[in-house]
């Protein structure tokens, strides 16, 4: 059964390849959804799959790729009965 989470990343984290970043590792952690740059400033993860991958991912957030610096990373649960989704992608 997957778990379905949305992670909200703050700090400086657009405009530095924090969207491929997220991609090639939800890729190799096998989780399904997408990332996308909000109007804030913030990036937005929703990313499907195994509790295991997800708590993978949440640390991967939190540090995010060289040029990043992530001051938050939020992470809330989402309803089972959530959209399933067949691939990860950037939106």
């Amino acid at each position: 059964m997957s778990t379905t989470v949305q992670f909200l990343v703050k700090g400086r984290v657009q405009g530095v390849g924090f969207r491929r970043f997220v991609l090639h590792h939800a890729h190799a952690l096998q989780l399904k959804g997408f990332v996308c740059n909000l109007e804030d400033g913030s990036v937005e993860c929703i990313a499907q799959g195994d509790s295991t991958s997800l708590t993978e991912l949440e640390m991967l957030l939190r540090q995010g790729p060289r040029f990043a610096a992530v001051s938050d990373v939020v992470c809330t649960d989402m309803e089972t009965d959530t959209r399933q989704y067949n691939q990860f992608r950037i939106l």
